[in-house]
C-alpha cells in the first residue's frame, strides 16, 4: 500500500486506470470480464484440482502402503537387510493425517507385521530382530504423541480462525443491501486463503447530509492494523452523522488517528497513516462528492457502460499525515445519474500483477460493463482479478459498490 502520487506508469494513472459473494438475493449473472491481450496469465488448468485430490488420496493410503512394501521387502531379502525404515515411517506419516485411533492402529499394525515376519523367519530372539522390533514400537508410541500434539495445535488454530473471523465481521460488518435508496454491496478478500483480517476497511453510513462512504487501507499488518481500522471506522460513523461536510469528516478522522498514534509506542507513533477515499451521495441531488486522501481513485460506471475515473483535482496526503502538507481538504463533485454505479476499491485490486508483472488495469477491465446489481459486479471483479493474478494475490482487497437505481 502506498499513497496515490505514484508515477504515471503506476497502477493509479488515469491511462491504466473465506471469496466475495454478491449481497443480493437474486444476483445478476454477468458475462466474464474481458481479457485484454495475451499478456495476462491464463486461467488455472482444470486438472489442478484433480491433481490435489490425487495427492491427498495417496497420502491417506501411504501408511498402509509402507507397511505392505516393508513386509514384502523384509520377507524377500536376506536377513542382513532390514525394512525398519518402512515400518517406522508408517506411523509417523499417519500421525498428522489420521485420528488418534487411526495412528494407534497403524503403529500396532507395523509392530505386528514385524513380529510376524521375525516369527516366520525364525529370528525372533536375534539381536538385530529385537532391536528392529523395539525401534518400530518406540516410533509408534512417539507417533501417537505427535498425533495428540498435532490435534491440539489444529484445535487452537481453528479457534484462532473463528476469533479472527468474528473480529473481522465485527469491525467490517456487511452493509445493508439498500441504504438511503441506493443499492449497496461490499466484499473483503484476503491475500492469504487462511486469513480473515487485515488493514483494508470500508463503511457506509446514512446521515442527514446523504449516504456517506469510506474505503481505506491502513499502513501495516496484523492486529496493529486492525486496531487502526477500528479507530477509523468508529470515528467515521460518528463524524458522518454529525459533521456537515466531507472536509469536516476527514478532519475528525485525522484527529482520531493522531490520538491513536500518540497512544502507540515506537515507529507507528510517527509513521502510521491510512489512505482513504470518502464519498457523499446527497439524497435526490444526482451528484457524488469525493474526497481523496492518497487513495486509488474511484470509478463511475454509467448505465450505458461508459466508465470514467474520478481522480482528485488536488492530490492530498493520507490520513495521519495531514500536518506534513499545506492547504486543506476539498471535495470534488461530479454527476451521479440513475443507473450509474460507483466503485471504490483498495490497492489490492489495482496493484494485482499478472505473471509478467503487469498491473490490473481497472479502466480497461471494466469499461463497457452494464451493471444491474452491484453485488454481481463485485463477484465478477473478484473472479477476474484472481484470474489475472493466477490466484496469487499479494495484498488484501476491499471493494465497495453503490448504484443509484
Amino acid at each position: 500500500m502506498r499513497p496515490a502520487d505514484a508515477t504515471e506508469d503506476g497502477p493509479y494513472s488515469r491511462t491504466g486506470g473465506g471469496p466475495c459473494a454478491p449481497a443480493g438475493d437474486t444476483p445478476v449473472v454477468l458475462d466474464p470480464l474481458p481479457e485484454p491481450g495475451p499478456a495476462n496469465q491464463p486461467e488455472p488448468r482444470p486438472d489442478a484440482g484433480r491433481r490435489v485430490s490425487f495427492v491427498r488420496a495417496f497420502a491417506q493410503v501411504l501408511p498402509a502402503l509402507l507397511i505392505v512394501v516393508g513386509g514384502v521387502y523384509d520377507y524377500c531379502t536376506p536377513s542382513e537387510f532390514t525394512a525398519a525404515p518402512f515400518f517406522t515411517a508408517a506411523p509417523l506419516v499417519a500421525a498428522p493425517l489420521y485420528s488418534r485411533r487411526g495412528t494407534v492402529v497403524t503403529g500396532l499394525a507395523a509392530v505386528l507385521v514385524v513380529f510376524a515376519l521375525h516369527l516366520t523367519l525364525g529370528i525372533v530372539w536375534h539381536t538385530d530382530a529385537v532391536t528392529e522390533l523395539a525401534t518400530v514400537a518406540t516410533v509408534a508410541a512417539l507417533a501417537v504423541l505427535i498425533n495428540a500434539l498435532a490435534r491440539r495445535s489444529s484445535e487452537q488454530l481453528a479457534s484462532a480462525r473463528e476469533v479472527a473471523e468474528a473480529a473481522q465481521r465485527a469491525v467490517l460488518p456487511e452493509p445493508a443491501e439498500r441504504i438511503g435508496g441506493f443499492q449497496i454491496a461490499a466484499c473483503y478478500e484476503a491475500a492469504r486463503a487462511d486469513a480473515f483480517i487485515g488493514g483494508d476497511l470500508y463503511a457506509v453510513q446514512d446521515s442527514p447530509h446523504g449516504v456517506r462512504l469510506i474505503v481505506g487501507d491502513v499502513r501495516g499488518k496484523g492486529m496493529g492494523a486492525v486496531a487502526a481500522v477500528a479507530v477509523v471506522i468508529g470515528a467515521f460513523r460518528e463524524a458522518a452523522e454529525q459533521e456537515a461536510t466531507l472536509e469536516d469528516v476527514a478532519l475528525r478522522l485525522e484527529r482520531a488517528l493522531s490520538r491513536e498514534g500518540a497512544r502507540r509506542a515506537g515507529l507507528d507513533a510517527f509513521e502510521g497513516f491510512t489512505t482513504a477515499v470518502l464519498a457523499e451521495l446527497p439524497h435526490g441531488d444526482g451528484v457524488v462528492r469525493i474526497l481523496n486522501r492518497g487513495h486509488p481513485p474511484p470509478v463511475l460506471l454509467h448505465a450505458d457502460g461508459t466508465l470514467c475515473t474520478l481522480p482528485p483535482a488536488e492530490p492530498a496526503l493520507p490520513l495521519g499525515m495531514g500536518e506534513l502538507g499545506p492547504g486543506s481538504d476539498r471535495a470534488d463533485e461530479t454527476g451521479f445519474p440513475g443507473g450509474a454505479t460507483l466503485l471504490l476499491y483498495t490497492d489490492g485490486l489495482s496493484e494485482s500483477r499478472d505473471r509478467h508483472g503487469r498491473f490490473y488495469d481497472v479502466e480497461a477491465r471494466l469499461a463497457g460493463r452494464v451493471v444491474d446489481e452491484p453485488g454481481a459486479l463485485l463477484q465478477a471483479v473478484a473472479d477476474d482479478v484472481r484470474r489475472h493474478s493466477g490466484g496469487g494475490m499479494t495484498d488484501d482487497m476491499a471493494l465497495l459498490a453503490v448504484r443509484r437505481p
